[in-house]
């Protein structure tokens, strides 16, 4: 069952009474890198910034770390990290809910996992008048698309399990967060014993909002005005699932 965190909504019908907690301990250290600030960097493509990110992130030392990859964008990104740290990777599947109207806006998000985890941004519910049943159609859609493309991308491969170990999320870039935001959540719930949020480039807003979940969150430039993710790609092409398909299967043959 799927766990849902609202306030001022009702949890879903037949979801766990349990919220899908998005704050970490107060106690946890966040903290952001920016090695760029104030500066539009430009990479050339995916592969680029990936393994320009990996060099930072090998300086951490992180233990026993597992890269997951937010698909599409983020697997040539994870792929470079896996690489560079001899970690294995997976992927962390997120999709969209958006508002009644709106698609476009998100008003949740639903990963996947054992026990799926839906998170709902109250303040879109209230605008947008989201009903409960609303919520559940839309979940039950997103959550088949999720099994759709797992079975595409990774078939009957076994899953790391992250529990007491680092998890690193990659993205090729941050706008708003709130992907990365669910996909953290989803790995802390399954016992991560530390996040790693992994970036080439973000919003400054948005990499400052995901320090409350995210122990480490890593980018190279937060350009500031931020024209969006791909303003800092020369090659910001939307990836096929076969292209991700043959990168993972590339990966698991040769490391």
């Amino acid at each position: 069952m799927s766990s849902i965190k609202v306030e001022g909504i009702a949890p879903l019908e037949g979801a766990s009474s349990q919220s899908a907690a998005l704050d970490v301990d107060e106690g946890a250290s966040a903290k952001v890198q920016g090695a760029l600030h104030g500066r539009h960097c430009m990479f050339e493509n995916r592969t680029d910034a990936g393994q320009r990110i990996a060099e930072a992130i090998a300086e951490r030392s992180y233990d026993e770390p597992i890269v997951y990859a937010l698909p599409r964008g983020g697997v040539p990104i994870a792929i470079e990290i896996g690489r560079r740290l001899g970690a294995p990777i997976d992927l962390v599947l997120v999709r969209k809910i958006g508002a009644p109207g709106y698609p476009e806006v998100a008003l949740g998000a639903v990963t996947d996992g054992e026990e799926a985890l839906t998170v709902v941004n109250p303040e879109v519910a209230r605008r947008s008048g989201a009903s409960p049943a609303y919520l559940q159609q839309a979940r039950a859609r997103e959550l088949a698309e999720i099994e759709r493309r797992r079975a595409i991308y990774l078939g009957e491969r076994p899953r790391p399990n992250p529990k007491g170990r680092t998890a690193i999320v990659a993205d090729d870039g941050l706008a708003t967060g709130a992907t990365a935001r669910a996909a953290g959540a989803a790995l802390r719930a399954q016992g991560a014993a530390r996040l790693v949020l992994a970036a080439p480039v973000a919003s400054r807003d948005a990499a400052a909002a995901l320090t409350d979940i995210f122990d480490d969150v890593i980018c190279l430039e937060q350009p500031e005005p931020f024209y969006g993710v791909g303003a800092s790609y020369r090659d910001f092409h939307q990836l096929s699932d076969a292209e991700v398909v043959d990168a993972l299967r590339d990966f698991s043959l040769r490391g």
